[in-house]
């Protein structure tokens, strides 16, 4: 077995060293804890005892670090995780490669770029094929991803409206025991839409665009009977669909019309015995050209260090 060794890792921009090491050297810890070396800062320089793999792997991650702050992206512990544990499982260029895809600029001035090869792949899906199923647990990005590509398809005159969706599924809770007239009753169920789009757009264009109808925003029983055309069409939640629900959905789609359909089939709220068309779309549609469906996972995660422990506490018999 080979010995401990040590090595210093000196890093090319001395002011980015507070942000890579993090707060109260956070980062650090939590690379010592995956990679099992032992940091010591001196100045902008590093010091790594651990094994001489141990100390390669230590080098190549604090490159990505740097290569992907210098691209102008903040460095957080989801990201030195990631990278770290992409490094440890033989992975290379994990976090470089993404900090070069910047999907859209929010009306913040925040750049939006995929977290993960996952969310990278997924990006691709989208702009490769005109139906889309995200599946994977909370966290993932689907949704989000889902509207910044829909804005993005907005923004370059790719479609001509948004049309975001959602069932109104009682999750444990009674519509009818809710204040307010149907739109009040529906609006909670909506509210992770309005989000992410006031994430994105910002308050005011969001509201213009809904007052212009550019955007729209409705539970899926409102999708009844139309016909979509030139439109990028969200289904988000679609684990709460029936199999009618989501056979519905599909055909509404007209000429020049994309869809993304998410959901997390782990968290399914149907009533007992009711089929989800999320589930079972997986089996009917897999075969045909032009509809894909991408899988995320945990290590795709972007919320909180402790959500991907939680979900695999879940997932454990």
């Amino acid at each position: 077995m080979a010995e401990n060794a040590q090595a210093k890792i000196v890093l090319k921009d001395i002011g980015s060293a507070a942000e890579i090491f993090g707060n109260q050297d956070e980062n650090l810890s939590l690379i010592e804890r995956i990679l099992g070396v032992r940091l010591m800062t001196q100045g902008g320089e590093l010091v790594v005892v651990g094994k001489p793999e141990q100390i390669s792997q230590t080098r190549e991650v604090f490159d990505q670090l740097e290569d992907y702050h210098q691209a102008g992206s903040p460095v957080t512990l989801h990201d030195v995780g990631y990278v770290a544990r992409s490094v440890r499982s033989g992975s290379h260029d994990a976090l470089t490669s993404l900090a070069r895809e910047v999907v859209l600029v929010t009306a913040r001035g925040k750049q939006v770029k995929p977290k993960t090869l996952g969310q990278k792949q997924y990006l691709k899906c989208i702009r490769e094929n005109d139906i889309v199923f995200s599946i994977g647990p909370a966290g993932t990005g689907k949704t989000y991803l889902a509207v910044v590509m829909a804005i993005s398809s907005l923004r370059n005159k790719k479609v001509s409206k948004l049309v975001l969706t959602r069932p109104a599924v009682e999750a444990g809770e009674k519509l009818g025991f809710l204040p307010g007239d149907l739109q009040e009753k529906v609006d909670p169920y909506l509210r992770p839409l309005y989000d992410s789009l006031y994430d994105i757009l910002g308050f005011e264009n969001t509201q213009k665009y809904i007052e212009r109808h550019t955007i729209e925003i409705a539970p899926l029983a409102y999708m009844r009977g139309r016909t979509l055309e030139d439109a990028f069409i969200i289904l988000d939640e679609a684990q709460n669909t029936t199999r009618e629900q989501m056979k519905m959905f599909l055909t509404r789609l007209g000429y020049g019309s994309r869809a993304v359909i998410t959901g997390d089939i782990t968290q399914i709220d149907l009533p007992r015995g009711q089929i989800s068309g999320l589930v079972h779309v997986q089996r009917i549609l897999a075969h045909i050209e032009g509809i894909s469906f991408h899988y995320l996972g945990g290590e795709d995660i972007v919320r909180h260090p402790l959500v991907q422990e939680i979900i695999k506490a879940y997932e454990e018999p």
